[in-house]
């Protein structure tokens, strides 16, 4: 039972008619609809469906990053990674899901959303330092999650379990500094102790 009282059916021809050919794929799972957007139609998508009268997403509920690198189907575009955004009209009472998949799988780069709902600052900014998917025109982009030193984007599926220096504050420099760290790998194995008499059983 939904407890929209908007049909994805009704959803989906919303957002077709304020996209148009815009419209990669659309689907609806577990009640919710999706709509694929390809990259050079993204900012102006989001545009769309925060405008047009059918649609309304006054509110830009999440944005995150996906890496696809190790779905075994791969993606439908062959593309590593994926911006999604999650929207919500208040107005109209319906969701719906915005996807993007990214272009460059290398130097990973979209249109920033943020002048469009000032909510997807942070998310942005988290997208950008878990996966490294850069959002030009943001006002503000840098690591909000990890230390401005960091390297890497810890969330990509090739990111390292384990490091080889270790993060700490130290007191006399008055900052956070690293230091090279040896990690000896080691197996735990929980032992098994059975009692015979235990509760009074024999």
């Amino acid at each position: 039972m939904t407890i929209y009282s908007v049909r994805p059916d009704d959803i989906c021809k919303a957002a077709e008619a304020a996209l148009g050919s815009k419209i990669k794929r659309i689907s609806v799972d577990f009640e919710q609809v999706t709509v694929v957007v390809s990259a050079e139609h993204y900012h102006a998508a989001a545009l769309a469906l925060r405008d047009h009268p059918d649609c309304r997403f006054e509110q830009m509920m999440d944005l995150c990053g996906v890496d696809y690198s190790e779905y075994p189907a791969g993606t439908p575009d062959h593309l590593r990674f994926c911006v999604v955004l999650h929207l919500l009209s208040i107005s109209l009472n319906q969701r719906l899901r915005l996807k993007v998949y990214v272009p460059d799988d290398f130097a990973p780069m979209l249109p920033s959303v943020t002048d469009l709902w000032s909510s997807a600052n942070w998310f942005e900014r988290e997208a950008f330092d878990l996966f490294g998917v850069v959002f030009e025109g943001h006002e503000d982009l840098r690591r909000i999650l990890t230390d401005y030193g960091f390297i890497g984007h810890p969330f990509r599926k090739d990111f390292p379990l384990a490091g080889h220096v270790e993060m700490r504050y130290d007191a006399e420099q008055r900052r956070v500094v690293y230091q090279p760290v040896t990690i000896e790998p080691r197996e735990i194995t929980p032992r098994i102790i059975r009692e015979d008499n235990y509760g009074g059983l024999h």
